[in-house]
């Protein structure tokens, strides 16, 4: 026992040794920030196919920051550490980019998984996987708890995304069941904020960027398809709160603001908030669009203490903030600023 402690003490004097894959992308790099700021070595390992270098560059300064340019389809490169905690956030999470390449996004989910849960159970870390709502697909149940498996279309140009992660969930649920490895599962609902890709064909970054630059604003269908916005700030403080909470933990937890707000109701909000001209555009639904998305956070407010604190006008102003500033310098993506 009292080598045990010394490990620990050992261990928390250097901080916990951390892997994130998709590190460079959106959520990844403030995972990442967030990790650093907390003392933790962490390798970032992405293979830029939606994440970039820059995105963690002033990250990489503290000396607690190593980038590791690898594709998790393919084993884990040598010569990486013993890690005590692994976040699989590795996967394109925007319909252009995983639809870009849909057999190369589902291999990602599904080879991607196996790959990180057998580094877990030899290295007897921890394991994250970021799901995702569209496990839920065009829900019939609403709003959507984890209790509810779904109305997904396995073929539909989608599924790529949906199916690869459902079956990373069966993965990652199998050999938490056969005590390989201790795993947390979030399923994420609609995050947006600073560090998103002004081209990566999410709603939020669609209408804020068409109304800074004063294009028509696009909405597809009439607009009344609703989803749940979640700062990403509150999302990452979800990430953490999940993959430190207590003992074993059975089963996924959604994590998601649980305000719905239609889509022509944000793009009343941007217009407002942007000051904007821009008209609104409307174009055809996309096959397989839910038409409303909002999560059951029960289950995180019972087991996390968890709930979202950001609301939608207060960070859709950080949000505007920051795309204003990176079309003013010419789109180059920017170093993250404080949290609101």
């Amino acid at each position: 026992m009292a080598g045990n402690s010394v490990a620990a003490d050992a261990r928390a004097e250097r901080g916990r040794q951390c892997l994130v894959t998709g590190g460079a992308g959106f959520l990844g790099s403030h995972l990442c920030a967030l990790l650093v700021g907390r003392g933790d070595m962490v390798h970032c390992l992405d293979d830029m196919s939606t994440g970039a270098e820059r995105n963690v560059a002033g990250l990489q300064a503290s000396g607690r920051l190593t980038v590791v340019i690898h594709d998790v389809r393919e084993e884990l490169p040598p010569g990486l550490p013993r890690f005590d905690e692994i976040y699989n956030l590795a996967c394109p999470a925007s319909p252009p980019a995983y639809q870009a390449d849909p057999v190369k996004t589902a291999l990602t989910s599904a080879l991607g998984a196996r790959n990180l849960l057998l580094r877990a159970e030899a290295d007897g870390a921890r394991i994250f996987q970021a799901s995702t709502s569209e496990i839920y697909g065009d829900p019939d149940v609403h709003p959507q708890a984890e209790s509810y498996n779904g109305n997904v279309n396995p073929i539909g140009p989608r599924a790529c995304y949906d199916e690869g992660k459902r079956f990373a969930e069966t993965l990652f649920t199998d050999f938490a069941r056969a005590g390989r490895a201790e795993v947390r599962i979030a399923r994420i609902f609609n995050t947006y904020g600073p560090r998103m890709d002004r081209d990566d064909g999410r709603v939020v970054s669609n209408l804020v960027v068409q109304a800074l630059l004063g294009e028509n604003l696009t909405i597809y269908g009439d607009g009344n398809q609703t989803r749940s916005f979640c700062y990403v700030d509150d999302l990452i403080a979800g990430f953490d709160a999940l993959m430190h909470a207590d003992g074993p933990l059975d089963g996924p937890v959604n994590l998601g603001n649980p305000d719905e707000t239609t889509v022509g109701e944000l793009a009343a909000l941007v217009l407002r908030l942007t000051n904007s001209r821009s008209k609104i555009e409307r174009r055809p639904m996309p096959v397989d669009d839910p038409r409303r998305r909002r999560p059951d956070i029960t289950r995180a407010g019972r087991l996390l203490g968890w709930r979202p604190r950001v609301g939608l006008e207060t960070g859709l102003a950080a949000t505007i903030a920051y795309f204003d500033r990176l079309l003013a310098e010419g789109g180059k993506p920017l170093p993250p600023r404080s949290a609101l």
